[in-house]
């Protein structure tokens, strides 16, 4: 069986698709399987193990192009099934257009028509996170297709892996900049390239900088889109001791592989507070006018900073008001947090040594 699957169009929504991906690899183990996606997923998707292969496409300013130039080439290819991830009617469109026998996605948009098999939105979509309603998606194809119900059995895993040789060009990176690998090192995310209210104040990450650099002894690097350049210039601008500012200057899968190679990540709820647990590094993101419940990373890697005032989540992408869910989380627990990320709790480290040095 070919399988294709039209990938998210964001990088979060990429990154918590990944469960869903594993139980599709998982229930069906023999076939072969295609990601469909954005050609910045490229980066996140090149190591893994749960998709035979990649197919990307950059956006073209008219959507009616990319359904064109899309169902052109995917036609050739004679999927036998379709999931569709995204909830865009245009997605939808694509694989009625390529003709794939089975197509599976939510009924929303007066997408109906185009899936063979809509899928209802399910009640809990906006209290439950969004891990499970891609899994939900899975269930509803292993359900219809195999007659079973074992997806959600297993743990999500949000996972994925890097290569050797991707850390290691990392790592040298790093050293390039500036970085003492000898030290810890910590990335900060301080942009959001859809939302302005998502950001915490760019001098509180300066002063954060500041601590981290001074008390604990630790490189500090600015890392983000090209989007987020004009705000890591400010809080370059406004720090003391300067971090190190490779904000713009990779792609998704360099930043995804320099992420792997730091200690800690903080930043603000981006698209790049998903891959850094997803790679295995240590997280905190700060939280404000979005929903934590749905939207954090789905890790046990990754740590909210939130402060619950009555207006959020709002969802709003500029503040009305005093954007009082962002200017009260201070600079001193977001250094406590990492503090206590960074430097081993010394009870912990005793049972570990049987001694404290």
């Amino acid at each position: 069986m070919k399988i294709l699957v039209r990938g998210t169009n964001w990088i979060g929504d990429a990154v918590m698709s990944v469960p869903a991906l594993r139980e599709l690899r998982r229930i069906f183990p023999d076939a072969q399987i295609t990601l469909h996606t954005r050609s910045w997923a490229d980066g996140l998707f090149r190591d893994v193990d749960f998709i035979d292969d990649l197919v990307t496409f950059d956006k073209h300013k008219w959507k009616i192009k990319d359904v064109y130039d899309n169902t052109q080439f995917l036609k050739e290819d004679g999927y036998d099934l379709a999931v569709v991830f995204p909830n865009s009617f245009e997605s939808a469109l694509t694989t009625y257009l390529t003709r794939i026998p089975r197509r599976f996605g939510y009924n929303k948009d007066l997408r109906g028509l185009l899936l063979t098999d809509p899928i209802a939105v399910p009640e809990w979509k906006s209290r439950r996170h969004e891990v499970y309603y891609y899994l939900n998606l899975i269930a509803a194809v292993e359900k219809k297709m195999l007659g079973r119900e074992t997806v959600g059995s297993f743990e999500p895993d949000i996972s994925l892996g890097i290569s050797e040789e991707r850390t290691y060009n990392a790592q040298s990176a790093l050293a390039e900049n500036g970085v003492d690998m000898l030290r810890p090192t910590v990335a900060l995310g301080v942009g959001s390239t859809n939302s302005l209210a998502k950001r915490w104040p760019f001098g509180n990450f300066a002063k954060l900088n500041d601590r981290l650099q001074i008390e604990l002894n630790a490189n500090v690097i600015l890392i983000g889109s090209n989007g987020d350049s004009e705000v890591a210039g400010m809080v370059v601008s406004e720090a003391k001791h300067k971090p190190i500012n490779l904000t713009g200057k990779t792609d998704i899968g360099e930043a995804a592989a320099i992420l792997s190679a730091v200690d800690l990540m903080i930043s603000n709820d981006m698209g790049l507070a998903h891959i850094a647990p997803a790679v295995g590094t240590q997280t905190i993101a700060i939280f404000g006018p979005t929903n934590p419940e749905t939207t954090r990373a789905f890790s046990p890697l990754s740590e909210v900073i939130r402060k619950p005032v009555e207006c959020s989540p709002c969802m709003l992408r500029e503040c009305p008001i005093d954007h009082r869910c962002m200017n009260w989380v201070t600079v001193d627990e977001v250094f406590e947090a990492a503090k206590l990320r960074l430097i081993p709790d010394e009870d912990d480290l005793y049972e570990e040594t049987g001694s404290i040095s």
